[in-house]
């Protein structure tokens, strides 16, 4: 999945960049319960929406205080309510370590199930899982049922906090696509893991995936993503979900959620089925960042993940060693 835009399909160089907020999602009444009011906020300790709820509301799901054009946008991924889409997951733990169907709903304006959505490299909803560390990364697409509900088999493999992200487009939306996260608690001792240090190199399956480019907070940033295996260059990728790289990208500590995509498409007579993925980025702010890319070959998904270090784009700063992302929907 954004991230990589939902809202626009792959255009070379769009950069969208995403802020902070920290929300709890699980404050919602469960998949079976009465829908909630369609503007909900974040539950639990997350902390409170930018604007009070009976301050009036601009046509972008903002408050009259920031209509100004410095206005930050507001970011991907880091509330469960949004222009009066609602995210319900389930209330209650879900089992760690076995596979369960895994059941949500996204709720329009009007309160009711949404059952219509736009399509999006090849699917309505993008479904994107990971524990709090950052760590236990699952890009999957649940089946719609006709009363609404989303379901799909997951399994969290170990006890903890995680965040799961609705990633779609509402059918008949003139804003385009959006994204939703909540907090799901998987049952038993959490022990979260450190974040793996900044490098250049990820390795899953026998494959490497090498980066290129530096990633500056505030201004555009180009970055390549190269797949070989046992030292030859990967030239015969194959398309998944309409491009030959797939990129997700959450900032430490809040996980703001950009969703990214790569310059150029499959069959477009123009764009390499490898090794080079390349990315057009924008990071809001310097600091850590986990990408997330998932490409495809001999048919099957692979994920190499980095960690990645944002420096400051003015003053001399210069993004650290390993950095990188994309842009978001």
């Amino acid at each position: 999945m954004k991230t990589v835009t939902r809202a626009g399909a792959y255009s070379a160089g769009l950069a969208v960049a995403f802020g902070a907020a920290f929300g709890i999602g699980n404050a919602i009444d469960p998949v079976a319960s009465d829908p909630p009011p369609a503007h909900g906020r974040h539950g639990g300790s997350a902390p409170p929406a930018a604007h009070e709820e009976d301050e009036p509301m601009n046509e972008h799901g903002g408050t009259e205080h920031d209509t100004t054009e410095n206005a930050p946008a507001t970011p991907g991924g880091l509330q469960i309510s949004e222009r009066g889409y609602t995210l319900v997951p389930p209330a209650e733990p879900v089992p760690a370590g076995e596979r369960a169907d895994f059941r949500f709903r996204v709720l329009g304006r009007d309160g009711a199930p949404l059952t219509r959505y736009e399509e999006a490299h090849g699917q309505d909803l993008h479904l994107i899982v990971v524990r709090r560390d950052l760590s236990r990364y699952q890009h999957v697409h649940p089946t719609l049922g006709e009363d609404g509900t989303w379901s799909v088999p997951l399994t969290f493999p170990d006890p903890g906090a995680y965040r799961v992200f609705a990633d779609f487009t509402p059918a008949g939306d003139e804003d385009g696509a959006l994204t939703l996260g909540a907090d799901v608690s998987a049952a038993g001792p959490y022990e979260p893991e450190p974040l793996p240090e900044p490098d250049r190199t990820a390795t899953v399956d026998g494959y490497t995936v090498t980066l290129e480019g530096d990633l500056a907070a505030g201004a555009s940033s180009e970055l390549t993503l190269s797949v070989s295996r046992d030292g030859e260059p990967v030239t015969d990728l194959q398309p998944y979900l309409g491009a030959y790289g797939h990129l997700v990208a959450l900032r430490s500590g809040d996980l703001a959620y950009l969703h990214v995509h790569p310059q150029g498409e499959p069959g477009d007579g123009r764009t390499p089925a490898g090794p080079g993925i390349t990315f057009h980025a924008e990071a809001p702010s310097a600091g850590a960042y986990r990408l997330y890319l998932d490409f495809r070959h001999e048919g099957r998904v692979r994920t190499a993940e980095f960690t990645v270090t944002a420096g400051e784009a003015e003053g001399g700063g210069h993004a650290g060693h390993g950095s990188g992302e994309g842009h978001a929907h």
